[in-house]
């Protein structure tokens, strides 16, 4: 980030607190006319909260009765800070390539089914370590060795075959969804669910609407993510209320998506009442499952609240959320998020030492996954900013992060 721009967030929000006091508005009442919490209005008008959606900037304009060239001006949206992740190219040219179709067409030898199953675990394992760039490299020899065994598998092979199909491509998709890669991640969520289908296994069609709400909202699709989760969760209700464990976490993992979706749309009351829900069901299901690699359990919806919390600004809630959280059961990659979030609602609060030392414990969890998720750098982009001089420990996380100007 350059020295011109060091100043700008402030600089928006001194504007936008000026002409909303012009205009007569308290800021509860700005809020309202925003469809925004009025601690959203608080950090933005601190310089604290970065407004990172031009329709964001657009209705701020209007509630203001200001042309959006006069905020926009202060405003670059989204600092460009971004290097593309070690293993995301590989990842989207294995989708890319018609695997599918040379299974169809060629004539290969059926793979070994018990060595591909091993194969398959050791990509969730990947996945949940962060280490994308060997993911990537193991899916480029385990999704053709799938798709030949979807095709070459009879009688009661099939559903296992297709179950593996699934976990292969929901595997690629929690990947690209970390790394910022909405689209791609999309194209192997959808492979997912089709593969799902085609197991007639209805647990496993939920789970693909589970990761198809993730990558919505990596996509701040948030309408579609909560129809998604929703309309999935609504389906599985009978099952859950017959007494099926694995049906009450899945219901369970999608309320949590719910909840994710509601507060990311400023819906603070349906956000948590989500998680109220939520956590019943995690009382059913007890801790230490990990049902269709949802993780879901108490733990995992104690995370969550510090999750929503932070997505609708209200640091306080947050903070107070993760001094109760026991993530240890947990693996690397929901840890890491959770100290990320933490570091969020420290960054919130202008409690800078303490957001670094929060990115450093999701650091030391998982290098991997800090380095290639881009909220990360914008975190960091956002500390230095708001730091009149940023300390040693902040100038040397920036500079392994990639993030300049500081």
């Amino acid at each position: 980030m350059s020295p011109d721009n060091r100043d700008y967030e402030e600089s928006l929000g001194k504007k936008i607190a000026f002409n909303r006091k012009r205009r007569g508005l308290s800021q509860k009442e700005f809020a309202s006319l925003l469809d925004r919490s009025e601690a959203w209005v608080s950090q933005v008008e601190r310089g604290v909260r970065r407004i990172d959606r031009m329709t964001v900037l657009e209705k701020v304009a209007e509630v203001l009765d200001l042309p959006v060239s006069e905020l926009a001006a202060e405003a670059p949206v989204i600092a460009a800070t971004n290097t593309e992740p070690p293993g995301a190219n590989q990842l989207r040219l294995t989708l890319s390539t018609a695997h599918s179709l040379s299974a169809v067409l060629g004539r290969h030898e059926p793979p070994d089914l018990d060595a591909l199953r091993l194969q398959v675990d050791r990509a969730w394992n990947l996945t949940h370590e962060g280490n994308y760039a060997a993911l990537a490299e193991l899916l480029e020899g385990l999704v053709p060795q799938a798709e030949i065994a979807a095709r070459s598998a009879v009688g009661d092979e099939l559903p296992g075959v297709f179950r593996m199909l699934v976990t292969i491509y929901q595997t690629c998709s929690a990947a690209l969804a970390n790394m910022g890669e909405p689209e791609a991640a999309w194209v192997a969520v959808d492979r997912a669910v089709v593969a799902a289908e085609r197991a007639n296994d209805p647990l496993l069609m939920a789970a693909g609407q589970f990761r198809l709400s993730i990558v919505f909202i990596g996509a701040q699709h948030y309408d579609q993510a909560a129809h998604a989760s929703g309309s999935a969760a609504d389906a599985l209700r009978p099952l859950a209320e017959s007494g099926d464990v694995q049906a009450v976490a899945l219901r369970g993992a999608l309320t949590l998506q719910r909840a994710v979706a509601a507060g990311r749309a400023n819906q603070a009351d349906e956000a948590y009442a989500f998680i109220r829900q939520a956590r019943g069901m995690a009382d059913q299901v007890g801790p230490g499952r990990n049902d269709y690699n949802t993780e879901f359990g108490p733990a995992n919806v104690d995370l969550h609240e510090v999750a929503v919390a932070v997505g609708l600004g209200d640091a306080g809630v947050a903070l107070r959320a993760a001094a109760r959280v026991d993530a240890s059961g947990l693996s690397a990659e929901r840890r890491t998020r959770f100290h990320l979030d933490v570091a969020r609602a420290h960054a919130q609060r202008r409690q800078v030492a303490d957001a670094v030392t929060a990115v450093r414990a999701a650091q030391r969890l998982s290098p991997e996954i800090v380095r290639a998720m881009p909220p990360v750098k914008q975190l960091v982009s956002d500390l230095v900013t708001m730091s009149q001089a940023p300390s040693d420990a902040l100038r040397a996380l920036a500079a392994e992060l990639g993030v300049h100007g500081t």
